[in-house]
């Protein structure tokens, strides 16, 4: 018996009185599976940068809520533990129980938070990590969110929405 190449199929040739038979083998030939796998590789192309993109926009999303949280829990310090004065750090912020260990700890999905407090100011940073997002963030006692594409954010960075 001889094996061949009929049709992307590999097909077992037998004689039998003289005459050739084909016996059809089950499954996928080659050619088929290089198709499939290149389609695959199509679709993963395009739909990964999207994934990346909507990574880094939900990463963003979160930053600007940590910003809302900390500003908050900055005022509620002020109103109540720090009889009118904001607290220094998040690590005071921590302590008072007014956020979480995770954001406590200065980094949260993508982005490093800071708070520098003194009396009756205080500001909050988001910058972004590699992973993160292409905007930093800022806010102070004012609580307007600000932002900026790259650079740090700062009190002369245009407000969200804005």
């Amino acid at each position: 018996s001889k094996l061949v190449l009929f049709f992307g199929k590999i097909q077992k040739k037998k004689r039998k009185e003289g005459y050739l038979e084909m016996k059809n083998q089950k499954g996928f030939s080659l050619i088929e599976l290089l198709i499939v796998v290149a389609v695959i590789g199509i679709i993963a192309a395009i739909a990964v940068p999207n994934l990346l993109e909507s990574k880094k926009a939900a990463n963003e999303a979160s930053a600007i809520s940590s910003v809302r949280t900390i500003v908050t829990a900055q005022i509620t310090y002020s109103a109540t533990v720090g009889n009118g004065s904001y607290a220094a750090d998040l690590g005071a912020l921590q302590t008072a129980a007014m956020i979480d260990q995770g954001l406590g700890d200065g980094a949260k999905d993508g982005y490093t938070f800071a708070v520098a407090g003194a009396g009756q100011t205080f500001t909050v940073t988001a910058t972004p990590n590699a992973s993160g997002g292409t905007r930093s963030f800022f806010s102070d006692e004012t609580a307007v969110i600000r932002y900026a594409v790259g650079a740090g954010a700062g009190a002369g960075s245009p407000p969200l929405g804005g």
